[in-house]
């Protein structure tokens, strides 16, 4: 890391083959950082660890190795978990068995306690563009504080969303080495790597340096569900680098390696998606400017204008949204009525996961999706649209939860407790 431009350079070597991802930090120049190099080089080790994966995948190599830092075994061991786990449904869709993937070779652990300087007490949430984070932000500015908003990567959706928050707005340029789009395009292994988890490595490093002792992501508790089990009967989620069982995981490493008082938590861990959809139907300044749809995230620059009205995730968030709001007003911020149109009454199913599969997406639980179609149904202004009455059928002998008890808040948390009750 250069202090004084806030480049960073991730290195990494396949073979013969030297690839360099990019990243540019916010708030440089970087000024009296000595108490602070044992954080900030803890931090790079977690980021340049964990953004391998990203690179790794692309051959699956047996060997590892490390040319400089290397993780200690308590390290080892959770980096091997981040890979098998982030890269489940990579394995699944290559016919690849993840029991197979290599460990990570290790040292004996240093003496080295996490530093202690003191930051500041503030947060820093995490803008994907989402209704998510929009809520997360607007929960903590329920409660008196102003919290900073960060975007890795340059979406001008999310960019236009920081814009409009009042508090500070941080954006961090990520750019993979163009050599591993070369190799995808010459047959390499490719598919879904853990994002989440690199951003929130990446984020632990900012917050060190911007001086945030908070990093409020907005993943919900809906994220834990596995999207499949496979052949092998192994859980594959998706949403792993999203789930508690990874927050914990990065939790631990951060206190243990990088700051004891650095906290990187969920605020919306103890939601479900219909919670966390119920509170953003009443945010109505922000209805005409987010956007849940992946099309829209890319590093390379978005695929569609805020809705692309097919994908998994614009059906899930529809879904859940309707209960909360009128017809015409869903479709007024979707450009369409996904609920009326009988093209999408597969796409829609495949949310209730009747067969036991959920989609590979960023989509909530099964129940969820159920119990919105049973509320919907009973709705006058809902419950004569064509999706609406064709899954109700579907789900005419299938138990469902009713929907206001899979609102409620509860289970696993990494919250902290001054901020549980914006939780």
């Amino acid at each position: 890391m250069d202090p004084e431009t806030g480049r960073v350079e991730l290195v990494y070597r396949l073979d013969q083959l030297e690839l360099t991802e990019r990243l540019v930090l916010p708030g440089a120049p970087f000024s009296d950082l000595k108490q602070r190099d044992a954080a900030i080089e803890a931090a790079l080790d977690l980021v340049h660890w964990i953004a391998g994966v990203s690179y790794w995948k692309t051959a699956c190599p047996q060997t590892i190795e490390f040319g400089q830092r290397s993780p200690d075994l308590w390290q080892a061991r959770n980096l091997k978990q981040i890979y098998r786990q982030g890269l489940a449904e990579f394995a699944f869709e290559n016919a690849l068995d993840i029991d197979r993937f290599p460990d990570f070779p290790s040292v004996l652990k240093t003496s080295q306690a996490p530093a202690d300087f003191v930051l500041k007490r503030r947060s820093l949430v995490p803008m994907g563009g989402g209704k998510d984070s929009l809520v997360a932000w607007e929960r903590l500015r329920g409660r008196g504080e102003t919290p900073g908003s960060v975007q890795i990567g340059s979406s001008p959706l999310i960019h236009a969303i920081g814009r409009d928050l009042p508090g500070q707005h941080w954006l961090i340029e990520r750019k993979l080495d163009p050599g591993l789009a070369e190799l995808n395009r010459a047959g390499a292994l490719n598919g879904h790597v853990p994002v989440t988890a690199i951003n929130a490595a990446i984020l632990t490093l900012t917050a060190v340096l911007l001086d945030y002792d908070r990093v409020a992501f907005a993943n919900e508790r809906s994220a834990s569900q596995a999207s499949r089990v496979d052949a092998e009967g192994r859980e594959v989620n998706h949403q792993f680098s999203k789930s508690f069982e990874f927050e914990v995981l990065l939790d631990d490493w951060v206190r243990g390696y990088v700051h004891g008082s650095l906290r990187i938590f969920s605020l919306l861990r103890r939601d479900r998606e219909l919670a966390i959809c119920r509170d953003f139907a009443r945010l109505g300044q922000w209805h005409d400017k987010f956007s849940s749809c992946n099309r829209n995230f890319h590093l390379d620059g978005p695929r569609v204008e805020r809705w692309c009205g097919q994908c998994p995730k614009c059906a899930f968030v529809y879904l859940c949204l309707a209960p909360f709001m009128r017809p015409a007003d869903l479709a007024r911020i979707f450009g369409q009525d996904l609920l009326n149109q009988a093209r999408l009454i597969e796409r829609f199913a495949e949310l209730l996961a009747l067969d036991g599969v959920k989609p590979f997406e960023c989509v909530g639980e099964s129940d969820e999706a159920r119990a919105a179609i049973i509320e919907l149904a009973g709705q006058s202004e809902w419950s004569g649209h064509v999706v609406v009455q064709a899954l109700r059928e579907q789900l005419s002998s299938v138990a469902v939860p009713p929907l206001e008890a899979l609102c409620g808040s509860g289970g696993p948390h990494r919250i902290p407790e001054d901020l549980l009750d914006a939780a």
